[in-house]
């Protein structure tokens, strides 16, 4: 029988797999990423916890709460950094999580926190743990140090949700863990006013600001920002604000064409960038051969 209940919901994959297996091959890579997801599975069970399941690299685990959703994630990454195995081949993990209710059906789990867990997955980076401040707000005293992130966007939530990060490593002084720095009540206080990004493309001036969904370019009618041009992908780049920045992903054949302030024009291509100050933005073509189509931007 379906049943929803609190708990806390945990992903973890490893971090550059693709590269993983060209480099050692399709064989050695999933004896690699296997040995990695079974070491996890193990600290998951040891802190209380199930694996729900492994998909390719990823492994996703429910836990009974949210202080031990932190002190699995931060004995995975410290397993992942010190044995031997997993350091010689340069393997390292990601990971998020987030405390909330969930069906369980068949063995699997479902619902909105394990949407939002997969979205701190993915906003993590290589040796990272990420989560919702919300999962946290009731540990402080019991914690590692907690770093502000901003606000993300989540699929299916109306506004973006504070996110933080776990500070898992040990400090020089030998102590075991550093003691939380700030208090979680008080990320929102501490944050710095909202910033706005304007973007102006020819006559047409836009505002977004850390509310706005993620803003889309590209050739198809769709978009947000449409440039009918051969060199434009479909949908070339978007522009999204995350862990307190204005980012641009860059999803196109061509790549994206962003210079910032004085710097040298960057090529970016399938990666994304953090926009600072002022500057342009030019799809498919550097902004030399695509005057007419360049698109200026400006944080306030």
């Amino acid at each position: 029988m379906s049943q929803s209940r609190p708990q806390t919901i945990l992903f973890a994959d490893v971090s550059g797999s693709t590269r993983l297996f060209e480099t050692k091959g399709d064989v050695e890579a999933r004896r690699l990423i296997a040995m990695v997801l079974d070491a996890l599975g193990e600290i998951c069970v040891q802190h209380g916890g199930r694996v729900v399941k492994t998909i390719g690299d990823e492994v996703m685990c429910t836990l009974p709460g949210p202080l031990n959703g932190v002190l699995a994630a931060c004995d995975m990454q410290r397993k992942m950094a010190r044995d031997i195995n997993f350091v010689r081949d340069n393997l390292a993990v990601r990971i998020g999580f987030h405390h909330g209710d969930a069906l369980e059906e068949g063995g699997d789990i479902y619902g909105d926190a394990v949407n939002v867990a997969a979205r701190m997955a993915a906003l993590a980076k290589r040796e990272q743990i990420v989560t919702t401040a919300a999962s946290v707000k009731e540990l402080a005293g019991k914690l590692p140090e907690i770093r502000s992130l901003g606000r993300a966007r989540v699929s299916g939530k109306l506004l973006p949700i504070e996110i933080v990060d776990v500070v898992w490593q040990e400090d020089t002084s030998g102590m075991t863990m550093v003691q939380s720095a700030i208090r979680i009540g008080d990320h929102a206080a501490q944050a710095p006013p909202g910033s706005r990004l304007r973007i102006r493309h020819r006559d047409r001036l836009i505002t977004l600001d850390e509310n706005s969904d993620p803003f889309m370019m590209g050739r198809e009618a769709t978009n947000q920002l449409v440039v009918e041009a051969d060199w434009v992908s479909r949908t070339h780049a978007q522009i999204e604000f995350k862990r307190g920045h204005f980012v641009i992903a860059d999803r196109s054949t061509n790549a994206t064409y962003v210079c910032i302030g004085q710097d040298n024009e960057l090529r970016l291509h399938r990666d994304e960038l953090h926009l600072r100050k002022s500057g342009t933005i030019s799809m498919g073509q550097a902004v030399a051969v695509n005057v007419s189509d360049t698109i200026f931007f400006e944080i306030e």
